[in-house]
């Protein structure tokens, strides 16, 4: 249930509002906007009566929240909502962010290569994973805290934001110390423990689909972190396992445009995950910004041929040069363009 307040409620009105909500045995969460303010009701899992809140002095109506996801929807926030990650990384406005880099942070040498790579080419955030679920356990794993570090030293050296991924809750307060957004992988979006954990933190979260997860299922486990307090979330559209195996995933366009008629969250696409074929990334990647999507997620590797994991995905340096140059003329062609790097 959302309570929207006139224009003119003053602060009073409001505060009897937030106490009717708490007697009723619910958290009121009042959301001042440009023009007045709304108050939500969390807590609830059923319809409820709010005909005497709607009778309180400075209320102009009652909306109910006919979505299974609450705070996440577009009828609780119409606007959509900003998550900024860093200075000048912004996912949700007009500018649109790219992250890129390898899939894992394999030594001090690569990662400061890759970083220096994408970011000349316009990428504006790191991607490498310091933990690395991986569906064999024989893989490689991730260099774990050591492969953090590196990942801030990188930051130190180029100036790009940090985005890796958190497996477990002791990993995301950890994680959190190094990255300015803790990304939740596919395998990890029903991981309802940890969605908790990131929701109780104020650190940007990006949280993948999974690989098998429809849109509402996403934006449920989206609901756990705002449900806790965090609402700087960016979801990651990724493609999701099908039957046809021509490529690894089915890379899911139609998510973006769906995501963002039903939510106020920004929604990003990874297309290197969503093909698993280095030669249909940068088509898809294409696609995804005239789609609309609020921002990529993109592998690229010094040397591809020689990753420690998911090579055959991954962009050789000029490839991502020549993507991120026409990525350009398509934002701009849509009103939009790509974010660039402030200067330092």
């Amino acid at each position: 249930m959302l309570v929207v307040m006139h224009a003119t409620a003053t602060s009073a009105d409001i505060e009897r509002v937030c106490t009717a909500i708490s007697d009723m045995g619910y958290q009121p969460l009042p959301m001042p906007g440009a023009q007045r303010t709304t108050v939500g009701l969390v807590g609830n899992d059923r319809r409820v009566d709010g005909s005497h809140i709607e009778a309180l002095p400075g209320v102009a109506e009652i909306i109910y929240v006919s979505s299974p996801f609450k705070q996440v929807s577009r009828e609780w926030r119409s606007d959509n909502t900003l998550v900024t990650i860093a200075p000048g990384v912004t996912f949700g406005g007009t500018d649109v962010p790219v992250i890129a880099g390898p899939c894992s942070v394999e030594s001090e040498k690569q990662i400061l290569e890759a970083a220096r790579m994408v970011r000349d080419a316009g990428a504006v955030a790191l991607r490498g994973g310091a933990f690395k679920p991986r569906s064999s356990p024989y893989s490689f794993q991730g260099l774990g805290k050591e492969g953090l570090a590196l990942l801030r030293r990188a930051k130190e050296e180029t100036g790009l934001a940090i985005v890796t991924e958190a497996m477990d809750d002791e990993g995301a307060q950890l994680v959190a110390e190094y990255a300015d957004c803790i990304q939740i992988g596919a395998r990890n979006m029903q991981n309802y423990s940890l969605l908790k954990t990131v929701g109780k933190m104020r650190t940007p979260v990006m949280l993948k689909r999974g690989m098998a997860a429809t849109v509402q299922e996403l934006l449920l486990s989206a609901e756990y972190i705002l449900s806790e307090g965090n609402d700087q979330v960016i979801l990651c559209e990724r493609g999701v396992r099908t039957w046809d195996p021509s490529s690894r995933n089915m890379f899911d366009l139609n998510a973006i445009p769906a995501v963002q008629k039903l939510s106020h969250l920004p929604i990003i696409a990874d297309p290197s995950h969503g093909t698993g074929v280095r030669d249909r990334v940068p088509p898809m990647a294409r696609a995804a910004i005239a789609a609309g999507a609020d921002g990529l997620l993109i592998e690229v590797h010094p040397d591809p041929n020689r990753a420690l994991s998911d090579g055959a995905q991954s962009l050789f340096p000029q490839q991502f040069s020549d993507l991120m140059r026409e990525l350009g003329s398509i934002a701009g062609a849509i009103g939009r363009r790509i974010s660039a790097l402030p200067a330092r």
